[in-house]
């Protein structure tokens, strides 16, 4: 039997309350995603992050960024303690990130309280760190 659009409601008309749950908006915001980073070093670096995410409130938000050296290790971690459901996109700021010189990119991620990963990543060239 082809699928239609009437049968896709039907399927989902008499799906149990259960798979509806599943459906719920804090499922439906999807991943934090960042949008754009400024990075400054001096010789410790200070991150400028903007992150989007369709924060539903305290069940769902954008809870942090990190800064990933391409070895996959964290070299710092802002952490959001509240949604930001009014303020999309926002930017936050990280300062005294210690870098090796020897690391010349790094991915900045974003993370939200349910999917933690997922979403857009951007990588950066750093500055000069001179010493």
């Amino acid at each position: 039997m082809p699928f239609t659009a009437k049968r896709g409601i039907n399927i989902v008309m008499n799906l149990k309350p259960i798979y509806l749950l599943l459906l719920s908006p804090a499922l439906l915001a999807g991943e934090a995603d960042v949008l754009d980073v400024k990075v400054f070093c001096r010789p410790d670096c200070t991150f400028n992050v903007t992150v989007k995410h369709a924060d539903t409130g305290w069940d769902h938000y954008a809870n942090g960024w990190e800064i990933v050296a391409p070895d996959g290790s964290i070299l710092g971690t802002r952490v959001l303690y509240h949604p930001h459901e009014q303020e999309q996109p926002f930017t936050r700021s990280l300062s005294g990130v210690s870098i090796p010189d020897s690391i010349k990119q790094v991915n900045i991620r974003a993370t939200d309280s349910v999917h933690k990963y997922g979403g857009i990543e951007q990588t950066v060239t750093l500055p000069s760190r001179s010493r």
